[in-house]
């Protein structure tokens, strides 16, 4: 039967990914840890604190991100403490995009976009956050580059994409309108989830394609930090 398997030939969906049923294994996985991270906060409060994301660190945890650049990704499996609808919709948010997403590109391509989009988000905040003191928890950045790469996977498929703008747009607003939502992180994961929603996309079909998409998600990244150098510049002090 190993035999067997092993010969069998591998089919690929139309982004390259391999196809293994339609159980999105990446999305279920982000989701226990991001549910896991939340209950050790209610056990371990000190936990947040090691682990937010902010531009600047003050009251001993002095320096900027290049210092701990973990952070920029580790915020993203951290959830507010003071409501519980916080993590509800983010992880609901997850698991409805990525029951389309994933299946769609494979669960590599799919776990390695949430989690650059993740990046994405914190480097919005970075660059347009008025109060570099302020810190920023949450996975709304990576939620947001999933409803990103949708509004690209459904243009790419000719499908209507005026719902997924609407929805898109409504929690923009909300962005602005509800106090303590970070919008900055809400417009960095959107982008930077189409940007690598786009490679993935379009990347010509054949022997190259998985090279092509490999090398672009690459860029988007090499990108990114040179965009995290640019904020820390303008960081005060």
């Amino acid at each position: 039967m190993r035999e067997q398997a092993a010969n069998a030939p591998v089919r690929r969906n139309a982004f390259g990914g391999i196809a293994r049923g339609t159980r999105p294994v990446a999305t279920y996985t982000f989701i226990g840890l991001c549910v896991v991270v939340f209950l050790l906060q209610l056990v371990v409060p000190d936990l947040t604190r090691a682990l937010l994301y902010a531009p600047v660190f003050t009251a001993g945890l002095e320096g900027v991100i290049p210092a701990q650049p973990w952070r920029m990704l580790t915020a993203a499996f951290l959830h507010s403490q003071s409501s519980f609808l916080h993590i509800a919709f983010n992880m609901y948010a997850l698991y409805i995009l990525g029951k389309v997403l994933e299946p769609a590109m494979g669960w590599a391509r799919f776990a390695a976009l949430y989690l650059i989009a993740a990046v994405g988000g914190s480097i919005g905040v970075l660059l347009l956050s008025p109060n570099p003191l302020q810190g920023v928890v949450g996975a709304s950045g990576a939620v947001f580059g999933l409803f990103g790469a949708l509004f690209i996977i459904q243009r790419k498929r000719g499908n209507d994409v005026k719902q997924i703008v609407v929805l898109v747009g409504i929690n923009a607003v909300l962005g602005f309108v509800v106090p303590g939502i970070a919008w900055e992180a809400h417009l960095g994961g959107l982008l930077t989830g189409a940007a690598c929603a786009a490679i993935i996309a379009y990347a010509p079909r054949g022997e190259r394609q998985s090279t092509i998409q490999w090398l672009g998600l690459a860029g988007v990244v090499a990108l990114l930090a040179v965009l995290t150098l640019v904020g820390v510049v303008r960081l005060p002090g």
